[in-house]
């Protein structure tokens, strides 16, 4: 049997080693524009917000991280890439695309900077979810179809995880869409998340 004095010298050093530490949840990185900012709604019910538990409604612990700027487009995501996606991020979600369209931007130029964006994060060891905002139905012309090949071709050429058609389900309806008629209201964006968020969990599970 031990004495009492070994006993107490066992005790303390035990308490000597601190316990470790629980592991920090993942971080999701969304860059993105106005729908990633959460334009027009309470922050609680943007995508991010609403992607996060999202996430944990699939059993998926993770802290997701808003990179919105009203307006952006995919040059301008690409420019502050460095600034806005931190060091610690395991998952970004590419939510951009849709101000391209607006402006007309020529779709070879948003696959340049959509494929520069994927080729940089993953050189960071950081993997990609290539969320696909898609022409409207109504532009069944060429450039919309030029626009919508941009996506399904940058995930592919650069191992990204493609989420196609962000906005199905809520672009068509107006009981998901705000009174501008263009951004999603916070029912709209828990649909978006809804959709995002099996993707998203995929991502998290491969290895760098």
């Amino acid at each position: 049997m031990l004495s009492r004095r070994l006993l107490i010298a066992a005790v303390a050093s035990l308490a000597a080693f601190p316990a470790a530490a629980a592991p920090k949840p993942p971080v999701v990185t969304v860059l993105g524009d106005s729908i990633t900012a959460g334009l027009g709604l309470a922050a609680g019910d943007a995508l991010p917000a609403q992607l996060q538990r999202a996430l944990a409604g699939l059993g998926v612990v993770a802290i997701v991280r808003g990179a919105g700027v009203s307006g952006d487009t995919t040059a301008a995501g690409l420019a502050r890439l460095d600034f806005s996606v931190q060091p610690d991020t395991r998952v970004c979600v590419v939510e951009l695309g849709a101000n391209d369209y607006l402006q007309s931007v020529e779709p070879r130029l948003m696959q340049a900077n959509l494929t520069a964006i994927v080729r940089r994060l993953k050189a960071r060891g950081i993997q990609v979810v290539l969320a696909a905002n898609n022409a409207p139905r109504s532009s069944s012309g060429a450039y919309g179809r030029a626009f919508d090949a941009v996506f399904p071709a940058v995930a592919k050429a650069g191992g990204a995880i493609l989420a196609a058609n962000l906005l199905a389900g809520v672009e068509d309806r107006p009981g998901f869409r705000q009174a501008d008629g263009l951004h999603p209201n916070a029912a709209g964006v828990k649909i978006i998340a809804a959709r995002l968020a099996p993707v998203v969990a995929r991502a998290l599970g491969r290895r760098k």
